[in-house]
């Protein structure tokens, strides 16, 4: 699924990095602009990985030591792991999961949420950024509409504190 074979440098260089330090098998869940652009193939610039979870804690405090904002590899490559904690991403999100470059790393495994749970984790922020990937992946999915709905209802809203503040700047909740 991936338009590539393998992330284009210094993204490459930067995940062989983590890869090598990693003890065991470990799994990165990632959503944002990095899944867009390497997934999707939208074409923006991008300088981190958003991600939902690393498997097992051991990796994500490892990985947090030189790959945050600030750390050596983002010293070394301009490149850095965001942790993101104040997105919900859909319910069952993980059963859907899609492995990005499969076998390029041989411990790191770069899961993507499907376009349409990605999709929906971009309104919780809603900003022009996040607005305008959701177009993109709408013009090269194509969404069925039905679907995103249907994970919309059952899976996001329930989670959502106050759903219309997600919704703001002229955006509606009947998706």
């Amino acid at each position: 699924m991936p338009l590539r074979d393998a992330p284009p440098e210094p993204w490459l260089s930067f995940l062989q990095e983590l890869d090598a330090l990693a003890a065991s098998t470990v799994r990165m869940d990632c959503i944002g602009g990095f899944v867009v652009t390497m997934l999707y193939g939208l074409s923006r610039a991008t300088a981190d990985i958003d991600v939902l979870e690393i498997a097992p804690l051991a990796a994500a405090e490892a990985f947090s030591r030189v790959a945050m904002l600030g750390g050596e590899l983002y010293k070394k490559y301009g490149l850095y792991l965001d942790r993101v904690s104040v997105t919900q991403a859909p319910y069952e999100y993980e059963s859907r999961l899609v492995e990005m470059f499969p076998g390029v790393f041989r411990k790191l495994h770069l899961m993507a949420l499907d376009p349409y749970d990605l999709a929906l984790t971009k309104l919780e922020r809603n900003i022009e950024r996040d607005r305008n990937d959701i177009r993109y992946l709408a013009e090269v999915v194509p969404f069925d509409l039905a679907v995103l709905r249907e994970r919309y209802a059952v899976e996001l809203r329930p989670y959502l504190g106050n759903p219309n503040l997600h919704f703001s700047q002229g955006a509606s909740t009947n998706l």
